[in-house]
């Protein structure tokens, strides 16, 4: 083979291998010197944080979080899987004040299961509350009560909630209040209350009482009797649905008997 042939092969080669080189380089010098260089508290506020990821803070996850608590000074008390304990350890990392922090549980404001609450229709749809209250309101006589098809029980990250008698109920116990099921039921009936709270109105229906019995037995029948027998200021009326206002302590657990559709539970 002459000096020619060998030439025309090993030309492209060398090309190839010295652009390769050239380009690695360059790389390499770009990675070194343009790099954004993370700030490594970031790192170690993650390691502070349950690493549940679930997104209830209100970030994409734990290391979002973290980024925001170091770069933007986000309050530090979102963590709703940390807790008190989560909150304090941050709060010494960062040498800021922790505050206070309430342990708050998901709670579905209805009692209304397959026994006390009727069913308009048999609904052989799509196993989703979102489906079920798109065809015709859902097959609940109450449109504001829970659908009982598990939505919420799908998305919860730690399995907290169950389905009985067509009912989504919270386990308080396993509950990380991330909200996802908040954010996933249709009629926006399960809200995030204290963990520590004994005494819940369990209805979200706005009906009045006539209207309400006639779909539901144990649902709000607006008789205003909490308001009178519960401690002052501990139960709010709105419109004709009774609420609880967390900030009030309960003492009076005699509010429990007196109400007439047992809608007032300990939880």
């Amino acid at each position: 083979m002459d000096s020619e042939t060998i030439k025309f092969i090993l030309t492209p080669f060398l090309w190839v291998g010295l652009t390769g080189l050239v380009i690695g380089v360059s790389l390499a010098l770009a990675a070194k010197y343009m790099a954004v260089r993370e700030d490594p508290r970031i790192a170690q506020v993650t390691e502070l944080l349950p690493g549940a990821n679930c997104g209830g803070c209100g970030f994409a996850g734990c290391a979002e979080y973290a980024k925001a608590i170091v770069v933007d000074n986000a309050d530090i008390t979102l963590c709703a899987p940390g807790g008190a304990a989560c909150v304090d350890s941050i709060a010494a990392f960062m040498g800021v004040s922790a505050g206070s922090v309430e342990k708050m549980t998901a709670l579905v404001m209805c009692c209304g299961d397959d026994e006390s609450a009727e069913r308009r229709f048999s609904y052989n749809g799509i196993n989703d509350c979102a489906a079920a209250d798109a065809l015709a309101g859902g097959d609940k006589g109450c449109t504001y009560g829970c659908l009982g098809y598990g939505s919420c029980a799908r998305v919860c990250p730690v399995n907290a909630i169950i389905i009985e008698k067509g009912l989504a109920r919270v386990n308080k116990a396993l509950c990380i209040a991330c909200g996802k099921c908040i954010a996933v039921c249709p009629r926006k009936l399960i809200k995030l209350v204290p963990t520590a709270a004994p005494i819940h109105v369990l209805c979200n229906s706005k009906d009045k009482g006539a209207d309400v019995k006639k779909v539901c037995s144990s649902g709000c029948i607006g008789c205003r009797l909490c308001t009178k027998f519960g401690d002052e200021g501990a139960f709010v009326m709105d419109g004709f649905l009774a609420h609880v206002d967390y900030s009030v302590p309960i003492t009076r657990e005699e509010v429990i008997e007196k109400c007439p559709s047992k809608c007032i539970r300990r939880n």
